[in-house]
């Protein structure tokens, strides 16, 4: 990603005050782009070890020909995963604010791995106590089809890490259905999400067709895969279902049940937390001006048609684009 012909500005954001009772120091942006000629803002975080980093203002890109809206898309580089945490908390914590104040709910979606030590700012104050945790409605972008209680399963991370620590209600927390196969859970889990939007609490895209949650927040694994659409599987280029279900994932336990990317990229925000050395192949691929578009990987294919989407990153996941 070349960014050396490009100025920096100073960053800008509202602040919201019931959830943000300190000031934030400032960061750097460098606008540049994206794939598919996107926009992006780059951030790299140089916060007081005494507040977050501000999340900045997406920079919307212009309508397309037949009047869509554009997608946005920022790449914010941390110094520290404590400020990532930070930042993540209070950009979560906004959202959730704003979107139960305009529909009564804030549908959040999570996946496993890193990305809910990642959350663990939003059990702390000022946040434990600031934020209507009555207006969530907590989904998993993918789940391994095992027991609740079992190490693998996506639902005990999140509930031992995250759930148990914040008073959401817990008729608003949609674990799958543990009791059936893999197709059976997909489907289950499908049927659940269209009653859901039948009564409110989950948006459909006017632009897509699918359901638009208000907020997905996933991780990215070394490969390049995103929730369980691993590269060269079938079902990453499932256009159709909203749910569907794989039996042979490369990474163990093999089954497993999956949002489809076009679910995925009807999102209104995204917030894509990616670190470590490890992911700075597959992060190369996907942001570097360098594109095979005839080999995407999985994250490469996430592209929000009218929505934000944040890369929260550290140094070394992005040590391999050239001008960073």
């Amino acid at each position: 990603m070349s960014l050396s012909a490009v100025a920096s500005a100073a960053a800008a954001s509202t602040s919201l005050s019931s959830v943000n009772p300190r000031r934030s120091s400032p960061a750097s942006r460098v606008p540049a782009p994206l794939r598919r000629s996107l926009p992006c803002r780059l951030l790299s975080s140089t916060p007081s070890s005494h507040s977050p980093l501000r999340p900045v203002s997406a920079m919307a890109a212009p309508r397309t020909a037949a009047g869509e809206a554009a997608s946005r898309k920022k790449l914010i580089i941390f110094d520290a995963e404590e400020d990532l945490a930070a930042s993540l908390a209070k950009r979560t914590a906004e959202l959730s604010a704003r979107f139960a104040a305009e529909r009564g709910a804030f549908t959040v979606v999570l996946s496993g791995g890193s990305l809910v030590k990642a959350l663990r700012k939003l059990t702390e104050p000022p946040y434990l106590d600031a934020v209507d945790w009555s207006k969530w409605h907590v989904f998993w972008v993918d789940e391994r089809v095992v027991p609740k209680d079992h190490a693998d399963s996506n639902y005990k991370l999140a509930s031992d890490e995250f759930l148990s620590k914040v008073p959401i209600p817990a008729g608003q927390v949609y674990a799958i259905n543990d009791t059936v196969s893999a197709e059976g859970a997909a489907e289950d889990y499908e049927t659940r999400l269209r009653q859901l939007v039948k009564d409110g609490v989950i948006g459909m895209s006017p632009v897509t067709g699918f359901p638009k949650f208000d907020l997905t927040l996933i991780g990215m694994g070394p490969d390049g895969h995103v929730a369980s659409l691993f590269p060269g599987h079938p079902v990453v280029h499932e256009n159709q279902k909203w749910v569907t279900f794989i039996k042979d994932s490369p990474k163990p336990p093999p089954e497993r049940i999956t949002f489809t990317l076009p679910v995925i990229n009807s999102s209104a925000y995204i917030a894509l937390v990616v670190t470590g050395a490890g992911k700075a192949g597959a992060v190369h691929k996907a942001l570097s001006e360098e594109q095979n578009t005839s080999d995407l990987l999985p994250v490469e294919m996430v592209s929000l048609q009218d929505g934000e989407l944040t890369w929260f990153t550290d140094k070394p996941a992005v040590s391999m684009l050239s001008s960073i």
